[in-house]
């Protein structure tokens, strides 16, 4: 009793009058033809009492099929072709139960009543509930369409067929996150289907026309739904998009799909647009295989492990299967955060030891070797804002040269099998103190390596990371957010840019293929104009660049430049199995000599003496030109 609701009730209800009615609608229809219900017993006319009885019997048996087969238990708004098949089925068992215990009973129906009852009382119990549903979705749906985004669908393929017919299903459900949506009309760039229809929605013009078309259609919302889309036609169609002002959605690259052959879902996918879908190339794939042979069941220690790499990379190898993972970071936290985040996701499944401590401390670092061992060690920890560390270049040098010094000879004396440098791209020909630092960093990594070691040494070296901390995007969201002006240093300066996943499995790829002292480089396409970056930004939040946001220039910034490389003159590139991934030739380090500029360094960056210890630096660094602006 607790499960009939009013639903049920009323679809009773109708079901019996609808029954009934087509028992006296079939009675009349056959004795039109001078048929009758007929009573074998005394061969006369079935009287009025015998209608009633053959029709109280239609009803209590199609009740009982209706009731066995579920056909109560359906959401009206969510019945599909295979509950109307139930329906039916329901309806023709019922009526053949009934029939039987006529015939049992010796009340016989004729054979011509019975199948015309059979085919109207089915058709009219099924034709009621399509019914029904489209007047009720018909009636939910009015005024409704004010409320829903006005939508355009880039795309008149597959994909784009797949949304409007999930669109056009959740149309029943007021809930449906679909339901938000409008189609108004799509675009493609296939001649053949410009001036179509698709599922009754016109192919109006190509992507070109995309800002125009959102103009006249008044559209708020853009769909693109384009999986299959190589990287160069994305990033032009997505530049296009994004000056529409409208709110832009995506369908994720197609191999990052996934689709159900019985029941493919595409709504459930949508993104909103990120602005790494502007950078114009698909994420870069890595072999899983090969970095899972050297981190499962290893202990793997990750400095800086609460950063925006490090806790990334944390993230990335609890997918390997590691005997241990050990953080440490200095700032509690985001030490806290990470680990909270993985004893959420893997409970007592993975084990994490998390440590609050400073690279800078040898004490301390080779106190925490000597414990857990570390057999992987991956060394995210350093100071990398440009500007701060032109005022405290004494501080950079402490945490980043000397904080990797700890670590390597750490990691040699403690035969940690490799270790990982993360390094950047601001380390060649440096125009900055922090790049100046990181170039010093992969000078000791290599320098090591050459003098020969248990322990495999290996730079990874890559471009700006899109969200990370200190990057120029959460900056310009803030600013976007706040409605002040978005500040970008020179209207030419541009950047390599990369996600932070990209990053990290470049980084864990490198330690798979390393045999030590190499630098390994990743290929990230073309660089991109910070100016540019800003305006598709803007207008991702439906504004207009200049209009509803102004972008200011401030002047380069002290140790800023406008173009940063990748790599060195001398270094060279040989490339690797992955085509993205490219490594570039050793330097030779003259042992005697960095050891003693080590020194040097370490005494004036002690007494904190800024000056000298920049000048240390462009000493030892023969590509640093200090750029103060």
């Amino acid at each position: 009793m607790k499960r009939i609701n009013y639903r049920k009730i009323f679809l009773m209800i109708a079901d019996a009058v609808i029954i009934a009615l087509s028992s006296l609608l079939s009675n009349a229809i056959v004795a039109l033809f001078g048929i009758i219900l007929y009573d074998s017993t005394n061969g006369v006319a079935v009287q009025p009492v015998r209608i009633a009885g053959v029709i109280g019997l239609n009803v209590m048996f199609c009740f009982f099929m209706l009731f066995v087969l579920g056909a109560y238990n359906i959401i009206w708004r969510e019945l599909r072709k295979r509950d109307y098949l139930f329906v039916g089925a329901a309806v023709v068992m019922g009526l053949s139960l009934a029939a039987l215990f006529s015939l049992f009973s010796n009340h016989e129906e004729t054979i011509v009543y019975y199948f015309t009852n059979l085919a109207l009382t089915t058709a009219a119990v099924v034709g009621f509930r399509s019914i029904f549903k489209r007047t009720f979705i018909d009636l939910v749906n009015v005024g409704m369409d004010e409320k829903r985004e006005r939508t355009l669908i880039v795309g008149a393929g597959r994909a784009a067929q797949m949304i409007l017919r999930e669109i056009r299903n959740a149309a029943s459900d007021p809930n449906n996150p679909s339901n938000s949506i409008l189609p108004v009309c799509l675009v493609d760039d296939d001649p053949t289907r410009i001036n179509t229809k698709l599922m009754g929605i016109d192919v109006v013009g190509t992507t070109k026309d995309i800002p125009l078309i959102c103009k006249q259609y008044h559209i708020q919302l853009i769909l693109f739904a384009i999986p299959s889309c190589d990287e160069s036609d994305r990033k032009r169609i997505m530049e296009l998009c994004s000056k529409s002002g409208c709110r832009i959605k995506t369908i994720p690259y197609l191999s990052q799909l996934f689709l159900d052959d019985d029941s493919p879902e595409l709504m459930s996918q949508i993104k909103d647009i990120k602005i790494e879908d502007l950078l114009g190339r698909e994420p870069i794939r890595f072999d899983k295989t090969k970095i899972r042979e050297y981190i499962s069941g290893k202990v793997c220690m990750v400095t800086g492990g609460g950063g925006s790499i490090g806790s990334e990379l944390v993230r990335q190898i609890a997918k390997y299967d590691p005997e241990q993972i050990i953080i440490v970071d200095i700032y509690e936290n985001n030490a806290y955060d990470i680990q909270q985040e993985l004893y959420i996701e893997y409970e007592d499944k993975l084990n994490l030891v998390t440590l609050i401590a400073s690279v800078r401390d040898r004490d301390k670092m080779e106190q925490i070797f000597s414990e857990y061992k570390p057999q992987v060690v991956f060394h995210a920890a350093a100071h990398k804002h440009v500007p701060l560390m032109e005022t405290s270049p004494a501080e950079a040098v402490k945490n980043n040269i000397f904080g990797t010094w700890n670590m390597v000879t750490l990691a040699e004396e403690y035969d940690t099998e490799k270790f990982v440098m993360i390094s950047t791209d601001k380390a060649v020909n440096p125009t900055n103190v922090m790049g100046a630092t990181k170039r010093c960093c992969e000078m000791i990594v290599q320098y090591m390596s050459q003098k020969g070691s248990h322990t495999e040494f290996v730079t990874t070296r890559f471009g700006n990371v899109l969200g990370s901390n200190g990057s120029v995007i959460p900056l310009f969201r803030r600013q976007i957010e706040s409605g002040k002006p978005v500040t970008v240093t020179h209207p030419d300066i541009i950047r390599y840019f990369m996600t932070i996943p990209e990053a990290v499995s470049l980084v864990l790829e490198a330690g798979a293929i390393a045999h030590g002292g190499e630098i390994f480089v990743l290929d990230m396409g073309d660089p991109v104009k910070i100016t540019t970056l800003a305006e598709n930004l803007i207008r991702m939040y439906g504004k207009v660049p200049y209009r509803d946001v102004e972008i200011k220039f401030t002047g380069l910034r002290p140790g800023e430049k406008l173009f940063e490389e990748l790599l060195m003159d001398e270094e060279g590139l040989q490339s690797t199995d992955n085509k993205k991934i490219f490594i570039g030739n050793q330097i030779k380090i003259d042992p005697k000599k960095l050891l003693d500029q080590l020194d040097k360094l370490h005494k004036v960056a002690d007494f904190n003496d800024n000056s000298a210890t920049v000048r240390q630096l462009e000493e030892m660094v023969e590509t640093f030109h200090h750029n103060v602006n």
